[in-house]
C-alpha cells in the first residue's frame, strides 16, 4: 500500500510538538528539584546548628564551671548563648513543622512566615552575640599563651566533644556569627528555584529582603558599640598618656569645640536640636541625679540610725539585777547586738550593692553622652564648611560618620537603658521600704515582749501616764534634796596645782586669750574622734568655741597651749585664781600686761605681801627695724605707751636700758616686784 503523502510533515510536527513540551518540562523538574534541596538543606542545616549549640552549652560550658578556673571569663566567652539556643530551638521547631504542609507552595508559605515572625528576635538575640564576638576572639587568643588554661579548655574539649577534632574554643563560638549570615543565602537558594509568576516567589523575596535587613542591622550595631567601647577606652587613659596624645592638632579641636560651645551658649549660632535624643538625655540625667541622692540619702540614714543607737546602756554596769532598769538593759543589748547588725548586713546586700553596681552602670553611658556632645560640635562645624566649600575630606566625612553612629546608638539604646534602671531602682527603694518595716515590726515586737513582764505592762494609758507623772515628780523632789545636800558637805571647787612647766602654758595662754576664757580640767580626757584631744585632770585650756562643727553645744574647741581640738564641755570648768587677787585681775591693764596671779598664789605667798608690780619680758625678741628695741626673756622695761602711733594694742611703746622702742604687747607681763620663793621665769 503506497503512502500518504501528507502523512509524513504530520508526524513530523507532531514529534517536534512533543520535544517541546518536554524540554518545557523538564527544567521545572529540575527546579522544583533544586528548590526542594534547598529546603532539606535548610532544615537539616538549622538541625545541626542547633545541637552543635546545645554541645557547646550543656558539655562545654557546663564542665568549664565544674572545673571553676579563676582566669576563665566563661561569661566574656559564650556570652548570650543560651538565648540563642532557646530561640534556634523554636525556630527548628517551626522548621520541621512546614514538612506537615499539604503542598510544597504551602510549606514555602510557612518558611517565609516563620522567618518574618522570627526576624526581629534575629536581630535582636544575634546582634548582642556578634557585637561581643571579637571581645571572645581576643579571650581565645590570650588563653592560648596561657599554657595551663590552654590545657584545660584542650581537656575539655577531648572529654565533651572529641569528634568534632576541635582544637579551641573559636570552632563553636563562630557558629552563630555564620548561622545568621547564611539564612539569606539559604532562603535566596530558594527563591532563585521558585518561578516569578507563582503566588509564593513575593513572600520568599519579602523573607529574603527580611534577613539581609537583619544582618545589615546587626553590622552597624556593631559598628556602634565599637564606637562606643573606643571611647570608653579613651576615659580610661592616666593623665600623663592624655598630655602624651596632645598635640597641635588635638589642641586646635578641643580649642574650636570650646568655641562654637560658648558661641552656643551666647546665642551667636543655632544648636543642632534632637528632641527625641533631648527627651532621652534629659531622662537619662534624671536618673543619674536620683541615684547619686539615693546612695548619699541611705548612708546619711545609716549614720542617723547608728546615733539614735548610739547611748549603750547594755555596756555598763548599772548594778542593777531586776526590774525596768534590767528589762531596758536586755532590750537595749538586743539592739546592738542583733536588730542593727542584721539590719546593717541587710541593706548591705540589698540596697547598697545594687546601688553601687547601677551607680557604675551609669559612667559607661555618661562618658558616651559627653563624646557625643564633642563630635555633636565637629558635625556642625563640617556642616558648615560642607556648605560653603561643597565638599569635605575623607577624616571630616568620618568624624561625622562617628557622630551618627553615636546619636544613633544612644537614641537606640538609652530608652532600654533607662528603662532597666528604672525597674532596678524601684526594686531597690521597694527592698529599702521593706528592710525598714521588718526592722520596725522586729523592735515594737520585741518591746512588746519587755513590755508584757513590766508590772504596769497592761495599764491604762491615762493610769500610765499619772503612774509616770507621780514618779518623775517623786525622783525631781528627791534629786532636789540630794542637790542640796551635796552643795552644803561638798567644797567649792579650786584650781588644781599647777607644775612648772604648765605655768608657762597658762602664762601664754592668759597673755593670748585674756583669763575669762581659762577653763581646767575636771578629769582626764580621753579623745575618741578626729580633732577631740587627749588631756589630763588638772590642766588649763583657753576657749576657743563653745560648739563645734556640727552645732553641738557639749563640745567645746580648746588651745591647749598648742595643740587644737574638741573636749567634753561637762569636763571643764572655769579656772578660778584665789581670792586675794581678784582685784588685780580686774583692773584695766593693756591686753598684753595680764595678771598672772596664779602662779605666786600657789606658792605660798602670804596675804600681807605687797601688791608692788613690774613689767619684764617674757619671751625674747629681736629687733628688725630702727623703731624696735630687742628684749631677753625676763628683762624689766618701762612701758611709755602701751599702743603704736596708731592706737593699735598689739605694739607698746617701752625704755630697756636706756633704749626706747616697740615690742609685741603679748611678750610683756606683769609680775611682782619681790620675786617669790621658788618662782622662776618662763623661757
Amino acid at each position: 500500500m503506497a503512502s500518504d503523502p501528507g502523512a509524513e510533515p504530520d508526524a513530523e510536527d507532531a514529534a517536534e510538538a512533543e520535544e517541546g513540551v518536554y524540554e518545557e518540562v523538564m527544567p521545572c523538574d529540575r527546579m522544583e528539584l533544586s528548590q526542594r534541596l534547598a529546603v532539606e538543606e535548610l532544615i537539616t542545616t538549622e538541625a545541626s546548628y542547633v545541637h552543635n549549640i546545645q554541645l557547646c552549652v550543656s558539655d562545654i560550658r557546663a564542665h568549664l564551671q565544674k572545673k571553676q578556673l579563676p582566669d576563665l571569663d566563661l561569661e566574656g566567652l559564650f556570652s548570650n548563648t543560651d538565648d540563642i539556643l532557646h530561640m534556634s530551638k523554636r525556630f527548628l521547631k517551626g522548621l520541621e513543622d512546614t514538612t506537615t504542609a499539604t503542598s510544597e507552595h504551602e510549606q514555602l508559605f510557612c518558611i517565609s512566615t516563620l522567618f518574618q515572625e522570627f526576624k526581629e528576635e534575629m536581630e535582636t538575640t544575634y546582634k548582642i552575640y556578634c557585637a561581643s564576638y571579637e571581645h571572645a576572639l581576643l579571650l581565645v587568643e590570650s588563653y592560648r599563651k596561657d599554657p595551663r588554661l590552654q590545657e584545660e579548655i584542650l581537656d575539655t574539649l577531648n572529654a565533651t566533644v572529641p569528634h568534632t577534632g576541635a582544637s579551641d574554643l573559636s570552632f563553636f563560638l563562630v557558629m552563630p556569627v555564620q548561622r545568621v549570615t547564611k539564612y539569606p543565602l539559604l532562603l535566596g537558594k530558594i527563591l532563585e528555584n521558585t518561578p516569578p509568576n507563582t503566588s509564593v516567589y513575593s513572600a520568599l523575596e519579602a523573607a529574603v529582603r527580611a534577613m539581609a535587613q537583619v544582618n545589615t542591622n546587626i553590622n552597624e550595631y556593631k559598628r556602634r558599640k565599637e564606637v562606643a567601647t573606643k571611647y570608653n577606652k579613651a576615659e580610661h587613659l592616666t593623665l600623663r598618656d592624655r598630655f602624651a596624645r596632645l598635640n597641635t592638632h588635638s589642641i586646635a579641636k578641643k580649642t574650636s569645640r570650646l568655641s562654637r560651645l560658648f558661641m552656643h551658649e551666647a546665642g551667636i549660632v543655632a544648636k543642632t536640636r534632637d528632641k527625641e535624643y533631648d527627651d532621652l538625655e534629659e531622662k537619662f540625667q534624671c536618673m543619674v541625679s536620683i541615684v547619686t541622692a539615693l546612695k548619699e540619702n541611705v548612708a546619711s540614714y545609716l549614720g542617723h540610725l547608728e546615733a539614735f543607737l548610739l547611748p549603750t546602756p547594755h555596756q555598763h554596769e548599772l548594778e542593777i539585777t531586776e526590774g525596768p532598769a534590767q528589762q531596758c538593759r536586755r532590750f537595749a543589748e538586743h539592739l546592738h547586738c542583733t536588730a542593727l547588725p542584721e539590719f546593717k548586713q541587710r541593706l548591705d546586700k540589698l540596697v547598697c550593692q545594687p546601688l553601687c553596681s547601677l551607680s557604675d552602670m551609669l559612667v559607661g553611658p555618661q562618658q558616651l553622652v559627653k563624646k557625643r556632645l564633642d563630635k555633636l560640635l565637629d558635625y556642625e562645624e563640617i556642616q558648615e564648611r560642607r556648605s560653603e566649600m561643597g565638599s569635605v575630606t575623607y577624616d571630616e566625612e568620618a568624624a561625622m560618620n562617628t557622630y551618627l553612629a553615636i546619636n544613633a546608638l544612644l537614641v537606640a539604646e538609652l530608652p532600654r537603658f533607662n528603662q532597666a534602671a528604672l525597674q532596678l531602682l524601684g526594686q531597690i527603694l521597694c527592698s529599702l521600704s521593706t528592710l525598714q518595716w521588718d526592722l520596725a515590726a522586729e523592735v515594737l515586737h520585741q518591746a512588746e515582749k519587755e513590755l508584757e513582764q513590766m508590772p504596769h505592762g497592761r495599764m491604762p494609758l491615762p493610769s500610765f501616764w499619772k503612774m509616770v507623772e507621780d514618779t518623775l515628780q517623786q525622783s525631781g523632789a528627791q534629786l532636789h534634796a540630794f542637790q542640796q545636800t551635796f552643795e552644803t558637805v561638798t567644797p567649792s571647787p579650786v584650781a588644781q596645782p599647777l607644775n612648772p612647766a604648765e605655768e608657762r602654758k597658762v602664762l601664754s595662754l592668759m597673755s593670748k586669750h585674756g583669763p575669762d576664757k581659762l577653763y581646767q580640767v575636771t578629769s582626764n580626757i580621753s579623745g575618741s574622734r578626729d580633732l577631740d584631744l587627749t588631756l589630763q585632770r588638772g590642766q588649763v585650756v583657753a576657749l576657743l568655741q563653745s560648739v563645734d562643727t556640727k552645732g553641738n553645744t557639749n563640745r567645746w574647741l580648746v588651745d591647749a597651749g598648742g595643740p587644737r581640738g574638741f573636749v567634753p564641755a561637762g569636763k571643764l570648768q572655769p579656772y578660778c585664781p584665789a581670792q586675794s587677787h581678784a582685784a588685780l585681775l580686774s583692773q584695766e591693764w593693756p591686753p598684753a600686761m595680764s595678771i598672772l596671779s596664779h602662779f605666786y598664789v600657789q606658792q605660798g605667798l602670804p596675804p600681807s605681801f605687797p601688791c608692788l608690780l613690774q613689767v619684764v619680758a617674757g619671751f625674747s625678741f629681736a629687733a628688725r627695724s630702727p623703731q624696735e628695741v630687742t628684749l631677753q626673756a625676763g628683762q624689766p622695761v618701762v612701758v611709755l605707751e602701751p599702743h603704736d602711733k596708731k592706737g593699735n594694742k598689739e605694739w607698746s611703746l617701752v625704755e630697756v636700758n636706756g633704749q626706747k622702742g616697740y615690742v609685741p604687747s603679748s611678750y610683756l607681763v606683769t609680775i611682782p616686784e619681790q620675786e617669790p620663793t621658788g618662782w622662776s621665769l618662763p623661757v
